[in-house]
């Protein structure tokens, strides 16, 4: 195995900051150049921006343990949120249609659900205190990584949990989504062995289709510092709201009121003249710090890691099957076509840079569908991920 005590070779702040920084730059450079652009659409650029510090850390580039990572993910988190959910567009939610959405929420109960069952059947074997671990998984997997995120800030679970739990969260995930894009070719098979509703995928093409287009304008310096100074200073308010309220043992702490705070403050910008800024990029630059905060959590795992937690992996596998069983089920009482059970679970396990992916797959016209899902997703995330999280922590005091 790799020494870990083995000197590394950036090991300052200001040049860990500038590696993650160049790794994320670089790949978004190839993700958008001719050569390499074609290579994103198997494995899209939040995998690579979450994988190769990982890559970096096991080979000893960077230290697996710095003062950056922890201020980058308690900081910048709240303000890319904020910038995040100005673009929410509720109204276009409310149009998926009520079997998307009841598909949607099945697939995020199976996640819920599945979490506390994992643990009463693999408890003997994993540490007493994983479950702050899994509820940071379980956050991760109704709404994305950033909710993985708050979810791990809010409960406060520590490094040495959550650096197995994100090579768990990478190889599942990952590895899910590659089984259900191979699924594809089954669709219409399974269509009519399911004698589903096909007429939902025809409602939803024609309520996207006479959707307003969104507007897109250059960004200039001007609304750039205005988007920035909206982030920080939302995030800001729900951090100095987050401070005043309470703090309730085991279950929120003020920085889990921080971030559902700024969570519901963003949806709520979104109904005002703030959301006007969207189309100068508000939602790229939110993804631009998220994609940091992505980098740096990717950075706290050593691939050796992966050695040790051979059963974490196997209960992720059961956790996300689990999920797959309810969204199979659902989808037998609903008559609902395959894209939706598929994307649906894409959506919960994948997040917002994945479910385009895989909806794509399926029904090229309704790419949309998979983004609209992920997003209901990312608001509910954190909220879901503390349920589980409690859900958990008293699983394993039995």
């Amino acid at each position: 195995s790799l020494d870990r005590s083995t000197a590394k070779l950036i090991t300052d702040p200001f040049g860990v900051v500038t590696a993650l920084l160049v790794i994320e730059g670089g790949i978004f450079y190839l993700a958008e150049y001719g050569p390499t652009k074609r290579f994103f659409n198997v494995l899209p650029p939040m995998f690579w921006i979450y994988f190769l510090p990982m890559v970096a850390t096991t080979l000893g580039v960077i230290p697996q343990q710095s003062e950056v990572y922890p201020f980058i993910s308690r900081h910048l988190l709240p303000v890319s949120l904020v910038m995040l959910l100005l673009s929410v567009d509720i109204r276009a939610i409310l149009r998926l249609g009520k079997i998307a959405l009841a598909m949607l929420l099945v697939g995020s109960a199976g996640i819920v659900l599945g979490g506390p069952t994992v643990l009463l059947l693999f408890q003997p074997w994993l540490p007493a205190d994983i479950w702050l671990g899994f509820g940071a998984l379980s956050g991760s997997w109704i709404g994305g990584s950033a909710n993985m995120v708050a979810v791990q800030q809010g409960i406060g679970t520590p490094e040495e949990i959550l650096a197995p739990i994100i090579v768990v969260d990478t190889i599942v995930a990952y590895s899910w989504m590659g089984l259900l894009i191979a699924l594809a070719k089954f669709q219409s098979l399974y269509d009519r062995w399911n004698r589903s509703n096909t007429q939902v995928m025809e409602e939803l093409n024609r309520k996207l289709s006479s959707s307003e287009k969104t507007r897109t304008s250059a960004l200039t310096l001007k609304h750039a510092v205005v988007i920035f100074a909206v982030g920080f200073a939302g995030a800001w308010v729900a951090a100095w709201m987050g401070a005043a309220l309470p703090e309730v043992r085991n279950l929120v702490s003020t920085y889990t009121w921080t971030i559902l705070i700024v969570t519901a403050l963003g949806v709520g910008l979104s109904f005002t003249p703030v959301r006007r800024l969207e189309p100068f990029g508000a939602s790229k630059l939110g993804y631009g710090l998220l994609y940091l905060v992505l980098a740096a959590i990717g950075a706290r795992a050593n691939l050796a890691d992966m050695m040790s937690v051979p059963i974490l992996v196997v209960a992720g596998f059961t956790w996300v099957a689990i999920h797959a069983l309810l969204l199979l089920a659902a989808s037998r009482l609903l008559r609902a076509p395959m894209f939706l059970m598929v994307t649906a679970s894409q959506a919960n396990i994948g997040g917002h840079a994945s479910a385009p992916v895989v909806a794509g797959v399926y029904q090229p016209a309704l790419v949309t569908v998979g983004l609209l899902m992920a997003i209901v997703g990312g608001i509910l995330g954190t909220y879901l991920g503390i349920v589980c999280s409690q859900l958990c922590r008293m699983v394993s005091q039995l």
